[in-house]
């Protein structure tokens, strides 16, 4: 497969506009959302068999959801850090090469006022079940998302901001999936979480140093809240300069979930390996300990670095939850009030299986977590399709 990119700003974006008078004449096919025939006479753009993937804007009208995607070349990148990068910690190495396939990828973190439109999904889906309009049923059941409840104290996890701009924070993983499920099934545009190869080569953005514009951190505060310029919390989304690739805050703001588990012993037997992407997934096998990049507005210098990781640790993180079982949709304690999420959509739509690993259960306690929930009315469970949008506008 041929690929190019273009650096240069975009000055033109595809819009997608899915509000309900929208849905039944024009849905477009998955296929064509930001692609091109011809190559743009400017803006970024990635070349592939059936032309120039481009950037584009997906909003859906009367909601506050609206965001861009960017395309990012594919090939062969190395990942982790080496011996020698200042600030260098053992789960960053040893080094491994994955052929991506290009994909794109957010401008900025997903915002709050994104999420607060999954969030009130829950009164929506409650009030649909009443009705028994579009119920969960067992022939459905597949394409069905759970969404979480209230949050039981806001005041604190909005105690750094809550601004539409802002990123939003403190959803677990599992909360994260079904967030792309549900943006799936209203757009009927297939989106997901990165992998972390996917996340670390977008970060990098063709560099092989610590940050994606040099080696030197005094010019880290130009790309970067963290904290020597955040004594209150993350900056709104897309306030620093972009990478340059077009994407903005990869470096700080709030750390950004990935699909893959994370050992804090590094990469184990991938290292010095060559692997296609879909091998190359630390896909989970424990409950909790995934993996989250980019570090966050309360961070150092060094945590911001490209390769740098950290693993989610349930128990800590959810300390001051009230809750039995723990929530398995939110986040309590710090350093998840720094921990945040990007969409990734893939070139070519990922086969039913493969995108099952992206959105749906991956370990039982979490699935037997949500189900004790989601039957003492602590949670709803609802079908995701673009009628949804028409329900959402009606809640605001």
């Amino acid at each position: 497969m041929k690929k190019t990119f273009g650096f240069a700003i975009a000055c033109g974006l595809i819009f997608l506009n899915t509000g309900l008078a929208q849905e039944k004449t024009a849905q477009p096919a998955p296929s064509t959302l930001g692609m091109s025939a011809t190559k743009p006479e400017s803006g970024p753009f990635v070349q592939v068999v059936d032309g120039f993937m481009v950037p584009y804007l997906h909003k859906f009208e009367n909601t506050n959801i609206s965001f861009e995607m960017i395309p990012v070349p594919g090939g062969e990148v190395t990942i982790g850090s080496p011996a020698g990068e200042t600030g260098r910690t053992e789960d960053e190495g040893p080094q491994f090469t994955v052929v991506l396939e290009p994909f794109w990828m957010a401008k900025t973190e997903l915002t709050w006022g994104e999420y607060k439109t999954f969030m009130r999904t829950y009164d929506v889906f409650k009030k649909l079940g009443d009705k028994k309009i579009r119920v969960v049923t067992e022939s459905n059941k597949a394409d069905a998302i759970t969404v979480p409840t209230p949050l039981y104290e806001p005041s604190h996890t909005f105690e750094h901001g809550d601004d539409n701009k802002q990123p939003a924070v403190t959803m677990t993983q599992y909360a994260a999936k079904q967030y792309t499920k549900w943006l799936s099934g209203m757009s009927q545009v297939q989106y997901r979480l990165p992998t972390e190869a996917e996340w670390e080569h977008a970060a990098r953005a063709g560099s092989k140093s610590a940050y994606a514009f040099g080696d030197d951190p005094a010019e880290l505060e130009k790309f970067a809240t963290f904290s020597d310029n955040a004594p209150d919390g993350a900056s709104k989304v897309g306030t620093k300069l972009p990478n340059a690739f077009g994407l903005h805050d990869m470096h700080g703001n709030v750390w950004e979930w990935t699909i893959d588990q994370f050992d804090a012993k590094g990469f184990g037997d991938r290292g010095g390996k060559k692997l296609a992407w879909n091998d190359a997934v630390g896909w989970p096998t424990k409950s909790e300990s995934r993996c989250v990049r980019g570090g966050g507005w309360q961070d150092s210098a060094d945590r911001l670095r490209s390769a740098a990781r950290m693993g989610s640790a349930d128990e800590d993180w959810k300390e001051e939850d009230p809750n039995v079982p723990l929530s398995p949709w939110w986040y309590t304690s710090d350093p998840s009030r720094m921990v945040g999420m990007r969409l990734v959509r893939s070139s070519t739509p990922l086969s039913k299986e493969m995108i099952a690993k992206f959105w749906e259960y991956d370990h039982e306690s979490i699935e037997q977590d949500v189900s004790f929930r989601l039957r003492e009315g602590r949670g709803a469970t609802g079908i995701p399709v673009p009628e949804l949008i028409e329900d959402l506008r009606r809640r605001r």
